[in-house]
């Protein structure tokens, strides 16, 4: 042995020698249970109730313990690369709720992820998500196919809360993320909660760290993000079978909106009666008096727009709206010109701040007036 090859061998001995490949088995998974007097409401849940307030069908035999509740936290938006590095699942049970969370360390753990979450959903006949439709599904789905998984068990039955709670609480809260309805709608005050556009940049300082405890805040607020979800679905269905105590005459007037677009007259007319005690009042009546004109029950449409013209509220609507009735439902062309001649009174001083919509009803209103004058001249001729 040469001095170049005796240098060598002195050389590979001092080197510590590879660390064996890393095995990938599982992924790391977390479960806890809460007690079921943090979800009140949660076990009343109905499916009745919940199809009128998501529209859609629900299993003949819905029971709200086969209920899986699912959010996700992911590296951010990066396209077809976007990763849910933490699936969160929960549900009820006779004694609480059990959150139960998987968590690939790296990316080769994501098929063992994605196999625990398939066992627990085929365990479950509906899912419920926070806008879940259009971002967790679609995504876990695509990572179901880049890993040459079946995707058939996420179609399920989706109660989606995000569009729901817009429908609810848009008018009063105008922003309703779940943070937003957590602290306005449930009472829970989060403290030290992670900021959710911070989540990406926790996962990825963690890949290059090899700290986990950089993840336990993540790990945190995605369990409780999945207990809200069910904590808001018991509120909801509350709210929807008992209107008369809902605190705030915006919510109780979004909701009869929300059941009258879902073809739920008598429901919403029971919000609309509500509101018209509150500060909803003017908007309730005006509503109320559309749904009986389109239930073909004017007797009481006409009911309400008298009542509010003596009351002098709504503006110039209610007489518009009897003008009309007077016109072509009664054919007495003398009241809808009365009407109407009231309705020019309320909009005859104009301001420097009209806007474009008030100076069209002003027009609008004149043609009107105009017509029903050259009519009820030719009928005396």
């Amino acid at each position: 042995m040469n001095l170049r090859d005796k240098l060598k061998a002195v050389s590979a001995a001092s080197k510590p020698a590879a660390p064996p490949p890393k095995q990938f088995t599982d992924c790391y998974q977390c479960t806890e249970e809460r007690d079921a007097g943090d979800f009140p409401h949660a076990f009343e849940v109905r499916r009745e109730t919940v199809m009128l307030m998501q529209g859609e069908e629900m299993p003949e035999d819905f029971d709200i313990r086969r209920v899986l509740f699912l959010d996700t936290e992911t590296t951010g938006f990066m396209g077809a690369g976007t990763v849910a590095f933490l699936i969160g699942v929960g549900w009820l049970t006779d004694e609480g709720f059990t959150v139960r969370q998987y968590l690939m360390r790296d990316y080769p753990e994501e098929k063992y992820q994605l196999e625990r979450l398939v066992d627990d959903l085929t365990r479950f006949d509906v899912i419920c998500t926070f806008n879940g439709r259009s971002f967790d599904v679609p995504l876990l789905k695509d990572r179901f196919l880049m890993n040459r998984m079946r995707t058939a068990c996420l179609d399920k039955p989706h109660i989606d809360l995000l569009h729901i709670a817009r429908r609810v609480w848009k008018l009063r809260l105008k922003k309703c993320n779940l943070g937003r309805l957590e602290e306005a709608v449930l009472g829970i005050c989060r403290v030290g909660d992670i900021p959710g556009a911070e989540v990406p940049q926790r996962f990825f300082s963690y890949l290059k760290t090899g700290q986990f405890c950089l993840l336990n805040d993540v790990i945190e607020h995605n369990a409780q993000d999945i207990a809200s979800l069910c904590v808001l679905l018991g509120h909801m269905a509350h709210m929807y079978e008992h209107p008369e105590e809902a605190r705030h005459g915006e919510d109780v007037f979004s909701m009869g909106v929300a059941l009258e677009r879902m073809k739920h007259p008598e429901e919403a007319r029971r919000c609309y009666r509500l509101a018209m005690h509150g500060s909803m009042r003017t908007q309730g009546q005006l509503r109320l008096a559309v749904s009986y004109r389109r239930a073909g029950d004017r007797a009481q449409a006409k009911e309400i727009w008298q009542a509010m013209v003596m009351r002098r509220e709504g503006g110039v609507t209610p007489y518009i709206e009897l003008a009309k009735h007077y016109e072509h439902i009664e054919k007495d062309i003398p009241a809808a010109l009365e009407m109407t001649r009231r309705a020019l009174m309320l909009l005859a001083e104009p301001t420097l701040f009209d806007d474009e919509a008030v100076q069209e009803t002003r027009n609008a209103v004149q043609y009107r007036y105009d017509r029903l004058k050259s009519r009820l001249a030719k009928k005396e001729q």
